[in-house]
């Protein structure tokens, strides 16, 4: 029987949190993956089952996105709040990571493409990176960074407002899915040369993630409710997540024939569709991680134990690092376009093995050897 482990600060330890910090994680990189032999596919039926079945998976960003609220909200919710220590301890632990992997990634890009490393090019694109937060998948520490400075004004509402969580979740849900709807069929129709970066690029933008950070804080704070809750509709959850993934394919079809969507707009994460199947399937996911906290506790396999607790400590430095193997496989596909689509897409999850095979490696080889936790926000 596994032990009763205790945070730092004395509460009970949700082991449960581990495996779904897994799942998200593996998510994205199978995200990712997929979009790498995509583009390397001619058109064909392959690229075309790629390219229906990948809305399915964008459940994964916004899995991130709650498991940030949720995990912010059990460590900081009820603790006495120093905010400036906050700030210091947060923007230090994910900021040094992020201008790290900015310089990193740069370097590995000339490296592995095999273009000139300029330093004036090299310094104008990493100024670049770091204060738009648009290179690498860095995106979403660029959105953290916006939570990390509005995170004491969601704290002061959530205590301001004790007896009205379900109403605020309810206007989050409903701005969500306003904000969605605009973004989908009017922003299109918009000049936005002239906006805000922040706006104009909105992917950068925390406003179109405030429901998952949202759910994640309520999550926390009413942990036994939500958690009730999802395991007494559990079979029902599971029905609806999957019901809604297979919709994902109509979507797809929908946005490319009903309404003629270019590519870039049928496959944005930012769809009123994706908004509730993303807010289901992270419901499905915690259930999955109650289920695994069980079994933990009823002779669950050590080695799974191990693989699960490691990849929940070294998750964020998998995410960082990811760019890297993906970069090489982008190399491996560009040389093997002369192969059958069918035959690329067969080899799919051996593409997925080495992405996640090698961000495992360099995460953990961070995380084990000193000085090089730094770099994934764990100091050793």
């Amino acid at each position: 029987m596994a032990e009763n482990k205790k945070t730092r600060h004395g509460r009970p330890y949700l082991f449960e949190v581990d495996l779904m910090r897994v799942i998200f994680i593996f998510g994205v990189l199978l995200n990712h993956t997929t979009t790498a032999f995509s583009m390397a596919m001619a058109d064909s039926v392959s690229k075309n089952f790629l390219h229906a079945t990948h809305l399915s998976l964008h459940f994964t960003r916004m899995g991130f996105m709650f498991m940030t609220g949720l995990v912010l909200f059990l460590n900081y919710y009820n603790r006495e709040h120093h905010w400036g220590t906050f700030w210091k301890k947060r923007y230090k632990s994910t900021g040094i990571p992020y201008l790290a992997w900015n310089a990193i990634l740069l370097v590995a890009t000339s490296l592995i493409t095999g273009t000139a490393l300029n330093g004036q090019k090299f310094w104008s694109d990493f100024v670049y990176g770091v204060t738009h937060g648009s290179n690498f998948y860095l995106y979403y520490v660029f959105v953290i960074f916006q939570l990390y400075l509005i995170f004491p004004l969601i704290v002061a509402l959530f205590k301001r407002f004790p007896k009205n969580h379900e109403f605020m979740m309810l206007v989050s849900i409903l701005a969500q899915l306003m904000l969605l709807i605009a973004i989908k069929y009017w922003l299109p129709h918009v000049n936005t040369d002239s906006w805000w970066y922040i706006f104009r690029s909105y992917g950068m933008n925390i406003l179109v993630y405030q429901v998952y950070f949202m759910a994640g804080a309520y999550a926390a704070i009413h942990y036994q409710k939500v958690t009730s809750f999802i395991m007494t509709h559990a079979k029902a959850i599971g029905i609806s997540a999957g019901i809604l993934a297979l919709g994902t394919v109509g979507l797809y079809y929908g946005n490319t024939y009903l309404l003629k969507l270019p590519y870039s707009s049928i496959q944005i994460v930012h769809q009123p569709y994706i908004m509730i199947y993303a807010l289901v399937m992270v419901a499905f996911v915690f259930y999955l991680g109650k289920r695994y906290a069980y079994k933990r506790t009823h002779g669950l396999n050590p080695l799974i134990e191990k693989f699960v607790a490691t990849g929940s400590k070294v998750s964020f430095g998998i995410y960082l690092s990811q760019t890297i193997p993906i970069l090489i496989l982008d190399n491996w596909l560009a040389k093997l376009s002369f192969i059958p689509t069918w035959a690329m897409l067969l080899a799919l999850p051996l593409g997925y093995i080495f992405v996640v095979g090698c961000s495992f490696l360099i995460a953990y080889f961070c995380y084990k050897v000193p000085p090089f936790g730094f770099l994934i926000g764990r100091p050793n």
